[in-house]
């Protein structure tokens, strides 16, 4: 059975109240309290320690985007019919307050903060079943980018990434003229030297730019499947070439103005030039698929006409 309300119209203020006057919606609001009480305390330490460091900051952004594509999903969720799915709803849900305790208990935060999905999926199943669960896959998938990975992880694959984007940028510059030589992960030019810190091209900036092209994909939906796992592939590479991108410039604003201007540019105005340079090179892959699959498309109704 299909939603009579269309997934991509925001929510007015008369829609909410018809939900709001509803009593169905109670048991939602009961499992809003007892979810924002339960998790409360670990996003406040988060926002107050690992949200605030330069390597997360990417949490709070994935969260405040979760939360509104869920907003979005609502009134499409609320049109659909109550079918619940205890069985599994309860399982999960049970699954859930076990990894919950033990990473509570021992800072886990994998599993600490992981379980908000599963109770979020728990709650939906239980009260209104499959189908809904099968409208919020996304905003729940999206919502796995905020998770905190173990350090090991982190560290194991971030160190070959940080040498990847240093000896790409030392190419790059020294193909350009400029005086620069590369130890590891720090580069040298001129006089400066630079570490190519986990900020600059660490694997929790290749998640932050794999959410950021997910949700384009997302809010474009192309109809073409094959479309979107290309470009969804292609992420991966453009999130290697921003952060190249970021080194370099960071590179060359500290050659040319000073280390002071360098460590300046680094805290203000670095994220943004790896997101606008992301965000640019995911319009310009998804331009290029579309124009490709336009091309052999047309090429093949020619074909055909010619036959």
């Amino acid at each position: 059975m299909r939603s009579a309300v269309s997934p991509s119209v925001p929510m007015s203020l008369s829609s909410l109240k018809t939900i709001l006057a509803n009593r169905q919606v109670h048991p939602w609001l009961i499992v809003l309290g007892g979810t924002a009480a339960m998790f409360g305390p670990t996003f406040w330490g988060l926002f107050h320690g690992l949200w605030a460091t330069d390597s997360q900051g990417h949490g709070p952004i994935v969260l405040a985007i979760s939360f509104w594509l869920l907003w979005r999903k609502v009134p499409e969720v609320a049109a659909l019919p109550a079918q619940p799915s205890r069985a599994w709803g309860w399982s999960i849900f049970a699954l859930a307050m076990l990894l919950y305790a033990l990473g509570r208990s021992q800072d886990i935060l994998l599993f600490e903060v992981g379980t908000l999905i599963a109770v979020i999926a728990a709650a939906v199943l239980l009260l209104k079943g499959s189908a809904a669960m099968r409208s919020l896959w996304f905003p729940l998938f999206f919502m796995a980018f905020m998770i905190p990975l173990p350090s090991v992880v982190v560290d194991a694959m971030t160190q070959p990434m940080k040498m990847a984007v240093s000896y790409t940028a030392e190419a790059m510059l020294y193909a350009g003229g400029y005086p620069i030589s590369r130890s590891g992960v720090i580069l040298q030019i001129g006089q400066y030297q630079l570490l190519v810190a986990d900020a600059c091209a660490g694997l929790h900036t290749l998640f932050t730019l794999e959410a950021l092209g997910l949700l384009y994909l997302n809010l474009i939906r192309h109809e073409s499947v094959a479309r979107n796992v290309t470009l969804a592939v292609l992420i991966v590479p453009i999130s290697f070439t921003a952060n190249v991108i970021r080194v370099i410039v960071l590179t060359l604003v500290t050659y040319y103005l000073g280390d002071e201007a360098g460590q300046g540019f680094l805290h203000g105005f670095a994220g943004m030039v790896l997101f606008m340079a992301a965000l640019m090179l995911i319009i310009l892959s998804d331009t290029l698929i579309r124009t490709v699959v336009r091309f052999w498309s047309e090429r093949g109704v020619t074909r055909s006409v010619k036959a």
